[in-house]
């Protein structure tokens, strides 16, 4: 029998990768740099993913990340769905908004709320080419989400939509949608409910597609419900408990947003650093003077601050923790880095950064979203108050 000795239960560091997850994001950032990399600029000037595109990411496994092998995933780790969306980001921050909605949100609401029945459906769909999208948001509530207007009526055989949704990301590209109503305005946040709504499905339209400042390649459209009949067993959970699907998805939600900003800031470093020392002046790279050395230095500290934020969430969230507190953390703190690190970027390309022929614009304009989108930076620092406080 052998003996574990101290040093064989060392911890490891925490962002230390294993072989595996190390495997795993080598193979998808490969892929973003190879087959993303050269159709960032047309799908962010044409405003939708190049046709063929989703065939290949469903093909490569990482819309599947936490699905159970017998439906068709991968039976990965929550983390592994970080791991693939920070990727895939540091290229394109649009396309991983389709990635990052698709298994943090959708996938994780159906495998916890999902009744069996509705996992041997949508899981098996979800992970062979359907694409997920989250209905939340409407005119009225943003920040305040549970404000809905959106409402379900029972009828004899389920229920009837009526309402509209906005700013509803992966809408275009869609075959599955969760989406949030109320069944009794007077209960407030417990009547609110959760639906499975298939695209196809009469009374039910993806209406018009927001023009964005940035991750313009992903669809971000309104819905319009008009009574929209759908079967009792589209029910996602209970009736009444949609705010509690809303809530604890968006929590683990956050960490991959905290995720994108992470890969956002880094293929925005790495761009800087190379131009800078491709970069002359005065006789030689701008990369050796101290300024811009030091600018560098402290884009990159910021980056790894992110990057233990991130991973430590992500982590905790799979080891079963509680991680609220630290999901709010990282989304905050990674989405400043990553406006910080997309700006300065801009500056270490001079000129060149504010024109399209250089990739700097494009990270600063994505890099906006961030601090708005699955909670506001203020909405964020409400969470973590209230978290630090109860602790005392």
């Amino acid at each position: 029998m052998s003996v574990l000795t101290q040093a064989d239960c060392k911890p490891l560091p925490l962002t230390q990768l294993s072989e595996e997850e190390s495997l795993f994001y080598s193979t998808v950032r490969h892929f973003a740099e190879d087959t993303i990399a050269p159709l960032v600029r047309s799908m962010d000037e044409e405003q939708r993913f190049a046709p063929g595109l989703l065939g290949k990411i469903f093909a490569l496994g990482i819309m599947a990340i936490e699905i159970a092998e017998e439906l068709g995933g991968a039976a990965g780790s929550f983390f592994d769905s970080v791991l693939a969306i920070e990727a895939i980001s540091t290229v394109d921050p649009a396309v991983a908004v389709l990635i990052d909605v698709h298994n943090t949100l959708v996938i994780n609401a159906l495998r916890r709320w999902g009744s069996d029945a509705q996992q041997r459906t949508w899981l098996s769909k979800l992970a062979s080419g359907t694409v997920g999208a989250y209905a939340l948001s409407e005119s009225g509530s943003g920040s305040d989400a549970f404000a809905l207007q959106t409402r379900a009526q029972q009828i004899h055989d389920g229920y009837r939509l009526n309402g509209r949704k906005l700013w509803i990301s992966n809408a275009r590209e869609a075959g599955l949608f969760i989406v949030f109503a109320t069944l009794d305005p007077r209960a407030s946040y417990r009547g609110i409910t959760a639906f499975l709504i298939d695209k196809d499905t009469p009374g039910f339209t993806v209406g018009r597609k927001e023009d964005k400042l940035g991750i313009r390649a992903s669809s971000t459209c309104e819905l319009l419900f008009d009574n929209c009949e759908i079967p009792a067993e589209n029910l996602l959970g209970e009736p009444g408990k949609g705010y509690k699907i809303a809530i604890e998805t968006l929590n683990e939600g956050r960490i991959g947003i905290g995720a994108q900003m992470l890969g956002l800031a880094e293929g925005a470093w790495g761009h800087a650093a190379r131009y800078a020392q491709e970069r002359r002046q005065f006789g030689k790279a701008i990369a050796e003077f101290q300024a811009v050395q030091f600018s560098l230095a402290q884009m990159a500290t910021d980056i790894e601050a992110a990057r233990l934020l991130v991973y430590n969430a992500a982590r905790l969230k799979d080891s079963g923790q509680g991680f609220v507190r630290e999901a709010a953390m990282c989304k905050l703190f990674a989405s400043q880095v990553a406006e910080r690190v997309a700006s300065q970027c801009v500056e270490i390309f001079g000129g060149n950064g504010f024109v399209h022929d250089y990739p700097a614009e494009k990270y600063f304009r994505d890099s906006k979203i961030g601090k708005i989108y699955e909670g506001t930076s203020n909405m964020q620092l409400a969470t973590i108050a209230k978290q630090v406080l109860k602790s005392q």
